[in-house]
């Protein structure tokens, strides 16, 4: 089997995703106003689509996607439409999800996010998931092997380990849907011509460039320039560089 759901998985499925340790991946989006011509969860349905077709050609989980995070309000006000999450809520949100997968034998999960992302710098959702995932971790080790376990005999060859399967701190993993490289080789940016292709190329249905004139926006001028054909490329550098990554 190739594509798994963790909302339709039995007993039998989530034994056979921990003692193979496939991946488990959760899409991470936003609601966000990305213009008049395209969905407020273009965010979400850019990571989704990605991961359906990972699962395609890996064997994957795939768990449910979270879509109400730190969206912030740069783009536009509370009256848009975007729903914006304050980031120390949604990082408690995430210690509890964390540590409940964790303390069912999980050990390779994947955040796979498509928000503010650019050049894979690190902003106030993605820090919420990478810092969740730490204490969630320590938490976790503290718990099953007490105070002092970095320090015990156990973890002798630590520093062999690290970035491996056997380092605990690799057990969840916060990535972008579009690597550096990806990014540089095709292009990135919000309710534009690129992100409008690459939705347009997973989720036709989820642009609608004949309402750009709706209401103008800077960073929405290039989407008139958006087409399948970019976003069919963008697709595939992104599902080469998921397939190379996810492991």
């Amino acid at each position: 089997m190739k594509k798994m759901y963790l909302t339709k998985a039995f007993p039998r499925e989530l034994d056979y995703v921990k003692e193979n340790r496939i991946p488990l991946i959760i899409p991470g989006g936003t609601i966000e106003y990305h213009g008049p011509h395209c969905s407020y969860g273009c965010d979400a349905l850019i990571a989704e689509g990605l991961i359906e077709k990972l699962g395609e050609e890996k064997e994957i989980m795939i768990a449910p996607s979270i879509n109400y995070s730190p969206s912030s309000y740069a783009v536009a006000d509370e009256t848009s439409g975007t729903v914006h999450i304050d980031e120390d809520v949604f990082e408690s949100y995430l210690f509890g999800i964390f540590t409940n997968l964790l303390d069912a034998g999980l050990r390779n999960i994947y955040v796979v996010i498509h928000h503010q992302f650019e050049q894979e710098s690190l902003m106030p959702m993605t820090l919420s998931y990478m810092k969740a995932a730490k204490r969630a971790t320590m938490r976790y080790l503290e718990k099953t092997q007490g105070k002092g376990w970095w320090g015990s005999e156990n973890y002798a060859s630590y520093y062999e380990n690290l970035g491996g399967g056997d380092d605990p701190f690799s057990w969840i993993k916060v990535i972008p849907t579009m690597s550096t490289e990806v990014q540089n080789a095709t292009g990135y940016d919000h309710a534009g011509k690129y992100e409008c292709s690459i939705l347009m190329s997973l989720y036709p249905e989820a642009v609608e460039l004949e309402r750009l004139g709706d209401r103008e926006h800077w960073f929405t001028k290039s989407a008139e320039d958006a087409n399948k054909a970019l976003g069919d490329e963008m697709v595939r550098l992104s599902l080469e560089y998921l397939k190379n990554k996810i492991v």
